[in-house]
C-alpha cells in the first residue's frame, strides 16, 4: 500500500524514475494490485513503450473489472497506437461506469468525428455541451463539424457562441471575419480584423485584412490611407505594394514610387533563388551511372488532464488537449488496497483578386 502511495505521488510530482521504482515495487509484491499496474502502465505510457502499457492496464481491468484509471487509460494507449475502435470500446464502457464525466464523452465524441461519423459526433457533442455549456473549445469543435457537414447558419451559430465566451482565439475570429466577407458584411468583418489585430498588434496581415473590407466597400480613399500607414510601418511589405500599386491606378493617383520598391523588392528576392538555380544547373550530376554536366535542372525541393476544462480551439486547445489525453494515475491506495471546409472568400471583380482572404484559409 505506502509503495503504490508513493508511486502515485511521485508520478504527480513529475519523477518518473522514482514512481516506476515504487510501482515496480508495489506489484511485485502484489500482482493483483490494480492501482500498481495502473501506475506502471503510465510510466511505460509516458516512455513511449504502448504495447507493455497497454497490457499493464488490461492487467489491472482483470483484477479489477471497473477500475476507472485503467479503461480510460487503455482508451488513451489505443488512440496513440491508431486502434480507434478499441479506444471507442474503452470509452464506451467507461460512459456506462461514469456516465456523467465530461472527459469520456468528450473522447467518445472525438472519435466519432475521427472516424468521419459526423452525425454521431454532433449528438455526443451536444451531450458535452450540456455538460459543459460555456466551453469555447467544445462550441467552436462543433462549428467546425457542422462546416463539414455544410451548415454553414448552424456552424456560424456555434463559432459566434465560442467567440462569446472566448474573445480571444484568432482561429474563431478568422473564420467569423471570413464569414461575413462572403456575406458581404464588410462594417462586420472589419469589427473580427481590428480585434485580431489588437490580438497580434505585429502582425500584418490583419490590418491588410481590414484594409481590403475598405476597398471592398467601394471605400477606396480610407483604404488608400490604411495601405498607406501599414506601408510606413512594413516598407519591406510586397502584398501592401501591390495593392498600393493597383489602388493608385484606380484612382487616377501617381504610382511611380511604389512601382519602382515593388520592383526593387522583387528582384531582391528573386536574385537569391536564381544563384541557387545556377549553380545546381552547373552541378555535376550522376544519373543512372552516366555523369552529366551543365544542361540538368536541379531536382525540385520536396513542399509541412484528465482534468478540468475541456479546452480552447487550436493555439489554445493545446493546453487542454494534453492534459486530457494524459494518463490518469491511480489514486492513492486507501487501507489495504492495492482530447475546414472554411467559407470561400467572395468572388469580385478588381484587380486586387482574393489573396487577402485566402491567406486566411487552412
Amino acid at each position: 500500500m505506502a509503495a503504490t502511495n508513493l508511486s502515485f505521488i511521485y508520478f504527480l510530482e513529475q519523477e518518473y524514475t522514482q514512481a516506476e521504482k515504487y510501482a515496480d515495487l508495489a506489484y511485485t509484491h502484489d500482482r493483483y494490485n490494480a492501482k500498481a499496474l495502473v501506475n506502471k502502465g503510465n510510466c511505460l505510457l509516458l516512455r513511449g513503450e504502448l504495447d507493455m502499457a497497454k497490457q499493464f492496464f488490461l492487467e489491472a481491468i482483470g483484477v479489477e473489472a471497473d477500475c476507472v484509471e485503467a479503461i480510460f487509460n487503455l482508451g488513451l494507449v489505443n488512440i496513440r497506437m491508431g486502434s480507434l475502435q478499441e479506444a471507442h470500446q474503452a470509452f464506451e464502457k467507461l460512459h456506462t461506469i461514469i456516465p456523467h464525466n465530461p472527459e469520456v464523452i468528450y473522447h467518445i465524441a472525438s472519435l466519432y468525428e475521427q472516424n468521419n461519423d459526423l452525425h454521431n459526433a454532433i449528438k455526443w457533442f451536444n451531450i458535452l455541451s450540456t455538460r459543459v455549456p460555456s466551453d469555447p473549445g467544445i462550441l467552436a469543435r462543433m462549428g467546425q463539424i457542422f462546416n463539414k457537414e455544410d451548415d454553414e447558419s448552424q456552424a456560424f451559430h456555434y463559432h459566434l457562441e465560442s467567440y462569446r465566451h472566448y474573445p480571444v482565439s484568432l482561429d474563431v475570429i478568422s473564420w467569423l471575419g471570413v464569414w461575413y466577407v462572403k456575406s458581404e458584411l464588410y462594417e462586420k468583418a472589419i469589427h473580427f480584423f481590428e480585434r485580431a489585430s489588437q490580438i497580434q498588434p505585429n502582425e500584418v496581415k490583419w490590418r491588410l485584412m481590414v484594409t481590403s473590407c475598405y476597398r471592398r466597400m467601394h471605400n477606396y480613399q480610407k483604404a488608400l490611407e490604411l495601405y498607406e500607414r501599414i506601408h510606413a510601418e512594413h516598407p519591406e511589405n510586397l502584398e501592401c505594394l501591390r495593392y498600393l500599386v493597383a489602388i493608385c491606378k484606380d484612382l487616377g493617383r501617381p504610382y511611380d514610387a511604389y512601382q519602382q520598391k515593388l520592383s526593387r523588392l522583387d528582384t531582391g528576392r528573386q536574385a537569391p533563388t536564381q544563384a541557387a538555380l545556377g549553380r545546381g544547373a552547373g552541378a555535376l550530376t550522376r544519373v543512372g551511372g552516366v555523369e552529366s554536366e551543365g544542361g540538368a535542372a536541379p531536382s525540385p525541393a520536396n513542399r509541412g488532464r484528465g482534468g478540468g476544462a475541456l479546452g480552447r480551439v487550436q493555439e489554445d486547445d493545446e493546453r487542454p488537449k494534453r492534459a486530457m489525453q494524459a494518463p490518469q494515475a491511480a489514486p492513492a491506495a486507501r487501507g489495504g488496497e492495492g482530447s475546414k471546409r472554411t467559407p470561400a472568400p467572395v468572388a469580385e471583380d478588381d484587380d486586387f483578386g482574393d489573396m487577402d482572404v485566402g491567406d486566411l484559409m487552412p
